[in-house]
Formats: C-alpha cells, sequence, structure tokens
C-alpha cells in the first residue's frame, strides 16, 4: 500500500506576469533539506504527489505549476526555459528557501539545469529524471514534428475538448504509459490541468507556451548545453521505456555515452521497470527519486 497522502497548502509567488502558483509539502522532522521540483511541459505540480507521499515529511517539497500550465496558465508571456529558470529563482528567494536541491522531470529537469547555471548561489545539487540531454535533429526535420512525434497524446489533448471530468480521466486512463498502473492520485493530477465549462472542458495548459518551451528544448543551445556548464553535482535518473510505453525510453547507455556528460558532474543511473512517466509518477519510480533526494552526494559507480 502506499503511505498516507502528506497534506499541502497552496501559495502564490508573484513573478513578473502575474503570480505563480505554489504548492508545498512540509517538512514533519529537524533539520529536514528543502526540494523544489520542476514539472514537464504538459504537466503541473501534481506530477510530484507520489515523490511527496514517499518522502514522508523527511524534506519540505516544493512544486510550482509553471506559467502557462495548471493554476499558473494565467501568468502572461514571455514563456520560454530562461523564463522559467528565473520564476524558480524568484521562489526560491520570496519563500526565503536558501540553497535547495532542484529536481526536474521531463523538460522541467532543463528548467532545474539552466536554473543551476544562471542562479548558482541557489542550488546545492540537482536531480535529473528523463530529462536534460538533448540530441541533434536530422537535418531537414522539423522541430514541430518532432515535438508532435515525441510527446504524441500529451500534445494532442491540447486541441480536444470534453463534455465532463469523467471524460477526461478516462482519456488519461486510456493512455499507455499508464496501462495498469492508474491510482487515485492520478485522479487529482488530471484535473488539476482541466478548465472551462461543462460540455467544453479542455487542458489548461497554454498552447503558446508548449511550443515555445518545445522549441528551446530541442534547438535553444543556452537551453541543451546547460547540462554541460553546471556548478553543481547532478544525478541522472533515466527510464528504460518511452513516454507511450515504449520499449526504447528516451535514453539508454549508447545514446548517453554519446551525449559525453561530464562523469565527475553527472552521475547516470538507469531506473529499471519505469517509463517516462512512472519514472515519476508510479510507485517504484517515485520511490527512487524520493530517496534519490534524501541521500547526500550521488552515488559515482
Amino acid at each position: 500500500m502506499s503511505p498516507e497522502p502528506p497534506e499541502f497548502e497552496e501559495l502564490s509567488v508573484a513573478v513578473p506576469g502575474g503570480d505563480l502558483a505554489v504548492l508545498r509539502w512540509p517538512a514533519t522532522v529537524p533539520d529536514a533539506p528543502t526540494v523544489v521540483a520542476v514539472h514537464g511541459i504538459t504537466a503541473n505540480a501534481l506530477a510530484w504527489s507520489q515523490v511527496a507521499r514517499r518522502l514522508a515529511g523527511r524534506a519540505t517539497l516544493v512544486a510550482p505549476d509553471l506559467r502557462g500550465r495548471g493554476a499558473s496558465r494565467s501568468v502572461l508571456a514571455p514563456y520560454g526555459i530562461g523564463r522559467h529558470a528565473d520564476d524558480l529563482a524568484e521562489l526560491i528567494r520570496a519563500l526565503d528557501l536558501g540553497r535547495v536541491r532542484l529536481a526536474g522531470h521531463s523538460m522541467g529537469a532543463y528548467v532545474a539545469a539552466l536554473t543551476a547555471v544562471r542562479h548558482p548561489a541557489l542550488v546545492e545539487r540537482l536531480l535529473l529524471v528523463d530529462g536534460a540531454v538533448s540530441f541533434p535533429l536530422p537535418a531537414g526535420v522539423d522541430a514541430d514534428d518532432v515535438l508532435a512525434a515525441v510527446l504524441g497524446p500529451a500534445l494532442a489533448r491540447l486541441s480536444m475538448t470534453f463534455p465532463d471530468q469523467e471524460a477526461y480521466l478516462a482519456f488519461w486512463r486510456g493512455l499507455p504509459a499508464f496501462a495498469g498502473e492508474w491510482i487515485a492520485d492520478y485522479d487529482a493530477y488530471a484535473l488539476r490541468d482541466l478548465t472551462g465549462t461543462e460540455g467544453e472542458l479542455r487542458s489548461a495548459c497554454v498552447p503558446e507556451a508548449i511550443r515555445e518551451d518545445g522549441r528551446q528544448v530541442l534547438l535553444d543551445a543556452d537551453v541543451t548545453g546547460a547540462i554541460h556548464r553546471l556548478p553543481c553535482p547532478a544525478e541522472l535518473l533515466w527510464a528504460e521505456r518511452g513516454l507511450q510505453d515504449e520499449l526504447q525510453g528516451l535514453y539508454d547507455p549508447v545514446r548517453l555515452k554519446n551525449a559525453a556528460l561530464d562523469p565527475a558532474t553527472v552521475v547516470q543511473s538507469p531506473v529499471p521497470g519505469t517509463n517516462h512517466y512512472t519514472i515519476l509518477m508510479g510507485r517504484q519510480g517515485a520511490a527512487v527519486v524520493a530517496g534519490r533526494l534524501l541521500a547526500g552526494e550521488p552515488v559515482r559507480r
């Protein structure tokens, strides 16, 4: 059985263009570390709820809805990975968190890496979960086509409407990544990404934000190169399977070898039995992520 869900509080932090919605799961033990956690490109802060369960009050976990998503959907443009990184710095300073352990999943891993590069005094170390490592696009391939091919149903839902909440939950439950592992926490996660009126409900994600952020993850050298300029220790956890539970994940030993990461800075650790979503949101993956967040320096193999 999963641990009982810890209670969280909802905060808001002023950033250029509006107020960023932030969830905080407070620590229940003295001298606990603080973790700031960043979700993926079409996700929201509740993507970290399973990790919060397994931290079980042994750390304070702070997770924002990035601008253009969830309860931060009304925060105005500009979007982009650099803007998200600066929003995180605003959050850390506004909440007086000191130096934090910074974690990011998928696109959030790129945000975390760039935050460490831009604001090194705020970040103690990094945990990058199935993200932050890019590979060159083949010649003549359009970035929008790659984004659509990689994100699949996650991107397609941005143009869909749903008659009611149950229809939206049924869409999520049918995704291959969650086959056989849908748990109660996912309902709240999915419904946080829902806006509109009954009969015409839709994803809260702002399409312009998704397009801009996706292009930068694929094409912006400052973003894709951040993992090669890190000022602090980092660990990269990678899933063995892909976004739609494909046998080929985003990363594998050959791809990561070709990425030429600095082994003195970035430790690489596979998480067997997980796909791109369950490495963070599934029971097994969340336990690994929580364990690494609570541990000391990354274990070098």
